[in-house]
């Protein structure tokens, strides 16, 4: 297995980045196509921008889209790049301060997505077990994650980061009803 870094994002990283979407990834495994042509975009707008957007602990990003166009207040967050010398991926986290439950629009304090072409090399499980680090930090004592039933590489990556499936549930309208899978992550010792 190939070691990785999660690299806060940097314009001095952002041409890998911008070659992984220009190659079809996306970093956003709902809104998939459609966000990764909004970041494009944005990042020819203004970069530095862009890449400053990306980490966002204080939440002062302003209100994001949800799948249906809908507009809900942005969480504090950070994105880490998954990196092995090129951007191989993206991990984000979300939380809100002083409790760990979300609101019923934010599907899970985690999110990750590798490029298609280095999948299976374990960067997702290392990725997974580095920012539940971060969650650590910030005091929760679990972190949850949603994850589509047929997405089985996901569920083997959070099983072998000691997920434990907790619900299976449909989605919120804004994500169009869809089934999915929570599971959560105990963080406490």
């Amino acid at each position: 297995m190939s070691a990785i870094e999660l690299l806060k994002p940097s314009t001095a990283l952002l041409p890998s980045y911008v070659a992984a979407l220009e190659a079809g990834w996306s970093p956003d495994n709902v809104r998939k196509e459609v966000a990764a042509r909004e970041q494009l975009h944005a990042i020819k707008v203004n970069a530095e921008a862009f890449v400053d957007g990306l980490d966002d602990p204080t939440a002062s990003g302003g209100p994001i889209p949800l799948p249906d166009g809908s507009i809900i207040a942005r969480l504090p967050s950070i994105v880490r790049w998954i990196w092995d010398g090129d951007v191989s991926g993206a991990i984000g986290f979300r939380w809100q301060a002083g409790t760990a439950e979300l609101p019923p629009y934010v599907l899970g304090h985690i999110g990750f997505s590798v490029v298609p072409w280095k999948r299976g090399n374990g960067y997702a499980r290392q990725a997974l077990n580095s920012m539940l680090g971060e969650a650590r930090r910030h005091g929760l004592p679990y972190v949850e994650l949603t994850v589509d039933p047929e997405n089985r590489a996901s569920q083997r990556v959070i099983d072998a980061c000691n997920g434990v499936l907790i619900e299976r549930f449909r989605k919120t309208a804004a994500y169009g009803f869809a089934e999915t899978l929570r599971y959560r992550i105990e963080l406490e010792d």
